[in-house]
């Protein structure tokens, strides 16, 4: 019989496990075709803005000693994910190449569909097992990035995305007045470079050059050279094609948040080119209740930062006057991303009110505002 504080633990978690929903709701829009595949997109863009103004901010904080046995439910959440997003994948690759209702244009939308499940839910999902000490949920991991060809995202991340947050060191902190269109091309192409030099660099402080076997870029390359392959087995070229559009689109959504995530904020250069230790004021926060469920508490941002080892269940919730907020949940925020005169008229008097909160000491901005390439360490 389940007792009572397995019940409570595994209703607290329950509103976590909506990302699944979107599973069903994509084989039913495949199957029906048309305008019925943009249900997807519109289900977490749209659905969960509205949701998000129905259940209003989440202000509370759960306890941040509590144990793995008290997140067994959480935990099996993204554990579970991985092979229920492989399923789905490589079972729409073989549905839709052999789908006669299905044209063309119809395959492309409904793996661009795909893509925004594998994005905002599997790469999110990926982030949180990746952070983990285990090396069974850091595999997990790695195996969602493949699905998307972006496994250096992990290396990145961990090595010089947290080290580095709010310094030109990171690319991935976006630049203020830098619109997402200028972004995006320059992280694309920053990332992966900055990750495989922070590889390098390791394997280098252990006298090793970067061919040696323990560089997981072979292990990246090997998963996503099988993914590829699979896809080809499953569903010919055509498979193939889809696929790639489900991963481009999958990059996109992940990049469009982390846009959102640091836009503007800057940590205060000390001296020796040293700057100050990473607080929750560095990212940007949003309390909104329905997006953090189906984000697994990605909204949390503030509190991911300033203690990256925390469970998703346990990040902390930080008021105003420790963390910038966004206006919004990461749904409407990274669709204002996309069109950069709006998103500027929006957070760009929010970015000054920060600097004015935090820094008031600091009068020229300049060096601070321009969108340069990672200085070398």
């Amino acid at each position: 019989m389940i007792s009572h504080e397995s019940l409570s633990r595994w209703q607290s978690a329950l509103p976590f496990w909506a990302s699944f929903l979107l599973v069903p709701l994509i084989w039913v829009t495949a199957s029906l075709g048309g305008w019925w595949l943009i249900l997807v997109p519109l289900s977490t863009w749209w659905a969960f803005a509205v949701l998000d103004r129905l259940t209003g901010l989440n202000l509370e904080n759960a306890d941040p000693d509590a144990t793995d046995d008290d997140l067994r439910w959480y935990i099996l959440l993204t554990r579970l994910w991985v092979p229920v997003q492989f399923l789905t994948l490589y079972g729409l690759i073989w549905y839709a190449t052999r789908a006669g209702h299905l044209g063309t244009g119809e395959r492309i939308a409904l793996f661009f569909g795909m893509g925004v499940l594998s994005g905002t839910i599997g790469i999110n999902y990926a982030h949180e097992l990746m952070h983990q000490k285990g090396r069974f949920e850091r595999w997990l991991g790695d195996i969602l990035l493949a699905m998307v060809l972006y496994s250096h995202f992990r290396s990145e991340h961990l090595l010089v995305h947290h080290r580095y947050v709010g310094t030109p060191r990171d690319p991935v902190t976006a630049r203020y007045n830098e619109g997402f269109h200028r972004f995006y091309p320059r992280v694309l192409r920053q990332c992966l470079r900055s990750a495989f030099r922070a590889e390098r660099e390791k394997l280098v402080r252990r006298d090793l050059p970067w061919t040696d076997l323990a560089n997981p870029f072979w292990r990246y390359w090997a998963l996503q050279g099988g993914m590829l392959l699979l896809a080809v087995l499953v569903g010919r070229w055509g498979g193939l094609g889809l696929f790639l559009v489900q991963a481009g689109t999958a990059i996109w959504q992940l990049e469009l948040v982390n846009y959102v995530e640091h836009y503007g904020l800057t940590r205060k250069h000390l001296a020796n080119g040293k700057y100050e230790h990473v607080h929750p004021r560095h990212s940007w926060n949003a309390a909104h209740k329905a997006s953090n469920w189906l984000l697994i508490n990605l909204q949390r941002h503030s509190d991911h930062h300033y203690k990256p080892d925390r469970r998703f269940p346990l990040l902390q919730n930080h008021a105003e006057e420790a963390a910038p907020q966004l206006p919004y949940g990461y749904p409407v925020m990274t669709v204002a991303a996309m069109i950069p005169p709006l998103w500027r008229r929006v957070m760009n008097p929010r970015v000054r009110a920060w600097r004015r909160q935090y820094y008031p000491e600091i009068t020229d901005w300049k060096p601070y505002n321009k969108a340069r390439t990672p200085m070398p360490r």
